[in-house]
């Protein structure tokens, strides 16, 4: 088997590590691939190797890759339109027959210079994090399986380099060596993931509990808006079906509540609150004010929720429907007044506990508000 030229961010050992399983007794050798430039992607910070008469792509030559590791490689990469071409390297002044990964032929690229200690420095982490997914699957997660579960990866790996410790003015600050988790078995799920842990974490006695299980459900960051037009003193809802509530038995699984959405990879939450607005229920905010954040289910899932009042108008000929076809939405949409959404706190009707919390919220801030 030719040697594999990697000019990209597969140079990156770690990564490299993780996603191959592990590269044997194969040997890495600094190389040069003249007539070529890696260059950034238009819009990111990804690697693209194109033809460039002056230029000189460098890179490392692996020859000797197990042939697990190649295929892995090879499942990570083809799925996203890359494809394998020969190339003519230099290693320590000899030419060298190769392979490289090419990009798909429409990928917009920028022409500046593309930077492997830039990459490291600015967008490391996220990747890594990505990747100990992909390789926690057993077996791996690659092929179609992986692109099509591409955006799920990424918005979990933003969504752990999100998470910040909030205020321990009353609870426990944990320090190092108070907690720690490994999985006992692969993750399973193709759009969230349900994980088996065994947890170890400090006793407030100051010993440690040892070797307890838990079952998490790894789920999302949200974006949650209650559209609200403060000079009508009305409020927007969306019903839709919900499976969770079907699952448990309830008859009554159309439920009502803000507009929400996922945090897509890269995106901030205010981002996704505004995109939500518009994707659900037609709607452009002229304004954001942050409710609360925090978990929505601690015990069981990972699921952690950004919550704002969004101020908007809402005239009478509002839309009744909202949604994404190709998403599979179907929504129902209700303007109301005020005291029409307390009175679903009171009858309960509205029983989603985001909802519930996000009205109570908004009674508190219209009674300051005056």
């Amino acid at each position: 088997m030719r040697p594999l030229f990697l000019y990209g961010t597969l140079r990156h050992r770690p990564l490299l590590d993780l996603l191959s399983g592990g590269t044997g007794e194969a040997v890495a050798r600094e190389a040069a691939l003249p007539g070529h430039r890696v260059v950034r992607a238009e819009g990111g910070d990804l690697p693209v190797l194109v033809e460039h008469a002056e230029g000189t792509a460098h890179g490392t030559a692996w020859e000797g890759l197990p042939e697990a590791a190649r295929a892995r490689l090879d499942a990570y990469e083809l799925p996203f339109g890359y494809g394998v071409r020969p190339v003519s390297l230099r290693i320590d002044g000899e030419a060298v027959e190769a392979e490289a990964y090419f990009p798909p032929p429409d990928m917009p690229e920028s022409g500046e210079d593309w930077s492997l200690d830039d990459w490291v420095r600015d967008h490391g982490p996220g990747p890594m994090l990505r990747a100990a997914e992909i390789a926690a699957h057993d077996p791996a997660l690659i092929g179609d399986a992986l692109r099509v579960q591409g955006p799920m990866l990424d918005h979990r790996a933003s969504a752990t380099l999100r998470a910040k410790a909030a205020p321990t003015a009353l609870r426990r600050s944990a320090g190092n060596g108070d907690f720690a988790w490994s999985r006992t078995r692969p993750p399973a799920g193709s759009f969230f993931k349900f994980e088996a842990l065994e947890v170890a974490h400090r006793t407030f006695d100051g010993g440690m509990a040892e070797g307890v299980r838990r079952e998490v459900l790894v789920g999302a960051d949200a974006a949650l808006v209650l559209p609200y037009d403060r000079a009508r003193d009305r409020l927007l809802l969306v019903e839709q079906f919900r499976p969770g509530p079907m699952r448990r038995g309830d008859p009554q699984p159309w439920l009502l509540e803000p507009v929400a959405g996922l945090v897509d990879g890269g995106e901030t939450p205010e981002a996704a609150a505004r995109r939500e607005g518009e994707e659900e229920a037609g709607l452009a905010f002229h304004g954001l004010v942050p409710m609360f954040s925090g978990y929505a289910s601690p015990g069981n899932a990972t699921d952690h929720f950004y919550a704002y009042l969004g101020l908007c108008d809402l005239a009478n000929d509002h839309a009744t429907s909202g949604g994404l076809e190709d998403e599979g939405e179907d929504l129902r949409l209700h303007l109301m007044p005020f005291e029409t959404a307390m009175a679903l706190v009171d009858s309960g009707e509205a029983n989603a506990m985001p909802l519930l919390a996000m009205l109570l919220w908004l009674d508190r801030w219209r009674r300051r508000a005056g």
